[in-house]
């Protein structure tokens, strides 16, 4: 294979990335208008937005094996395929159940392509520096691509309709798919890999379960009897299924990896990775919009050093990985992620060149965690087995994403709350988010509404600093954590 076919094979998987990515977080800033066209009431509006993610987690680990049997080529061309069709069904939903219904579809498309992508940058790629440049940039489209999605979308629907946000997807699946006919060595599958049907729903209803769960815990006002539930749902079935691969002479997932040092701390910092750079961006935001005053696409410009920074670390990190050592990374990365929050904490009310310095910084930690992550995982099995561990790091994306909203927006509404000192002539609802306190406020006279908006806003305030000193510190409790487990085995 030429190199030029290489590094075009490199960049037909990187657009499909991409695409699968930005579909995460790019209905941030369209669900208010699609929401008020659909006629969509406040549970729809949750599946609308939760039924992709959900799916993703669900089915990634089922199909990423299935790839291995199959041929990692075919899985990537038939998630193309579906992809490209869900995305038409998703433009012109006419009703909320329709949109619902496309956005499972997308995930059943991206579920399919994700594993294929990783899968075939490792078997394209054979020397070990352009490898590793290669798992460079898919980690920085990987952690960049989701904190683009919701500037894209306050861009498109400055000029068009929310359906455009869904659209755009399709001449780059259309050229994707071009690109693979000419380009993809078609490669048989191992068809000697059984492909555990009854294992793959297993897995699938206990991530769905789990993932659910954590999304329910994380709202302003649970149903707590949901929420057990579906973590009681989760837990059991995943029970039975780590029980059966380990019995099982073909397994989904090989849980005998995770005694493997580089391994389960790879797995462990794209777990942390994502969850402090999903938790960080969901408060950063909203300190941007409710306390700064900035609109939606404003605060998602102001958000940008996060992804640009991933984006060039994400190469860079690949480049050195072979001299430093994809270990040292883990947990270097880490440390300076936090690092880089406490600088922030130290500046976020001076020049915004400084703060906007540490968010940069935290932008490129992340960006080298996740490059660092995908390269031990993927290299820590045999290339039968990439389609495997390639699921198994994107799932630890998907959780790490859904514990960084979970935990940290949970913790933001617990610490304003406690914060939040109110005569008791003020309504409740005040006292429940930021939001809230300055839709009351606009209800008051001048005066009053300026002193409850200054108050809400003053609470918030300890809450978001409270929010960023936890972030910093579990970040480094892990780098120090990962550091140990590596340098010692």
């Amino acid at each position: 294979m030429s190199p030029g076919s290489r590094w075009l094979i490199l960049a037909t998987v990187s657009s499909a990335l991409f695409l699968i990515v930005i579909d995460m977080t790019v209905l941030y800033t369209a669900l208010p208008r699609l929401t008020y066209d659909l006629a969509a009431n406040a549970t729809e509006k949750l599946w609308i937005v939760n039924a992709y993610p959900l799916v993703v987690a669900g089915l990634l680990p089922g199909l990423g094996t299935l790839g291995d049997r199959l041929g990692h080529k075919r899985m990537f061309v038939a998630g193309l395929s579906v992809f490209g069709l869900a995305s038409l069904c998703a433009a012109f939903s006419p009703t909320p159940e329709a949109l619902i219904a496309a956005r499972v579809l997308l995930a059943v498309g991206a579920a399919m392509m994700m594993p294929a992508t990783l899968s075939l940058i490792r078997l394209t790629f054979t020397d070990e520096k352009e490898r590793a440049f290669a798992i460079g940039i898919w980690a920085a489209i990987a952690s960049g691509g989701a904190a683009i999605g919701p500037v894209i979308g306050g861009v498109l629907l400055e000029y068009f309709w929310w359906g455009s946000v869904f659209l755009i997807n399709v001449p780059v699946i259309a050229l994707a798919l071009a690109a693979s006919a000419v380009l993809l060595v078609n490669r048989p599958g191992d068809r000697s890999r059984s492909w555990d049907l009854l294992g793959s729903v297993q897995v699938m209803v206990g991530l769905i379960g789990l993932v659910f769960a954590v999304k329910e815990i994380a709202k302003r006002d649970p149903s707590w009897s949901l929420a057990a539930l579906s973590l009681v749902v989760g837990l059991l079935a995943m029970t039975v299924f780590v029980r059966r691969q380990m019995n099982s002479r073909a397994p989904l997932i090989d849980f005998s990896l995770f005694a493997i040092p580089r391994f389960s701390a790879g797995v462990a910092t794209a777990l942390v990775a994502s969850a402090a750079l999903i938790g960080v961006e969901l408060v950063f935001s909203q300190r941007l919009q409710l306390v700064l005053g900035h609109s939606p696409l404003e605060a998602g410009l102001l958000i940008l050093p996060i992804p640009i920074a991933a984006l060039v670390a994400g190469p860079l990190t690949g480049l050195a990985l072979p001299g430093l050592g994809a270990e040292r990374v883990l947990w270097a990365s880490l440390l300076l992620t936090g690092a880089a929050l406490i600088g922030y904490l130290a500046s976020y009310r001076g020049e915004d060149w400084l703060w906007l310095s540490a968010m940069s910084v935290m932008g490129f930690g992340v960006g080298a965690a996740m490059t660092a992550a995908s390269s031990v995982i993927m290299l820590s099995v045999s290339e039968a087995r990439a389609g495997m561990a390639a699921s198994v790091e994107e799932v630890s994306y998907e959780l790490g994403g859904a514990l960084g909203v979970a935990v940290f927006g949970s913790l933001m509404s617990a610490l304003y709350t406690r914060a939040m000192l109110l005569p008791e002539d003020v309504a409740a609802q005040a006292r429940d988010s930021l939001d809230e306190a300055l839709l009351l406020a606009e209800r008051l006279e001048p005066l009053e509404a300026w002193q409850l908006a200054s108050l809400a806003r003053q609470a918030f305030e300890q809450a978001f600093v409270g929010v960023i000193g936890l972030a910093a510190f579990l970040l480094i409790v892990a780098g120090l954590a990962i550091r140990r487990r590596t340098r010692f085995a």
